[in-house]
């Protein structure tokens, strides 16, 4: 591959990706970004966990994932619980608004990328799919 071509398929990623990031800050209510958002994913699917097991499972730092943590407090998102026997244990845990806030992060999500994909027919969409399938395959095959 041209070194021109390598670095024009970064920049149009890029373009793509800094657009979509835009669309949905400006369509979700809340002030979050995609890390928090994966948290409460995590907790919404997994119960409460100690921050700690979270920053290990979405590949965070423990100082990062403090900060998520604080504000998704902060934001009545998710509330800590602490063990009666040992107050050093501190679990996070999803909180119904933080659910709601989980749901309209996947509705928002998915009208953004509806009306990114909306431009291609299905033949494009079919083509585009089969790439990223080779991508992701090519990933699994180097992490072997």
């Amino acid at each position: 591959m041209k070194q021109t071509s390598i670095f024009r398929l970064i920049h149009m990623i890029d373009q793509m990706n800094n657009a979509n990031i835009i669309r949905f800050t400006k369509e979700f209510p809340y002030p979050l970004g995609v890390s928090p958002i994966l948290v409460l994913s995590e907790l919404k699917q997994k119960g409460p966990q100690r921050q700690a097991e979270l920053a290990e499972t979405i590949g965070y730092t423990k100082g990062a994932m403090t900060s998520i943590a604080e504000k998704l407090v902060k934001l009545g998102l998710a509330e800590r619980l602490y063990d009666e026997n040992d107050r050093r244990t501190i679990r996070l845990q999803i909180t119904e608004e933080g659910k709601n806030a989980f749901s309209k992060a996947q509705d928002v999500g998915k009208d953004v990328f509806i009306q990114l994909f909306e431009v291609l027919n299905e033949e494009e969409i079919e083509q585009y799919l089969l790439i990223l399938e080779k991508l992701v395959q090519g990933i699994k095959d180097r992490n072997q």
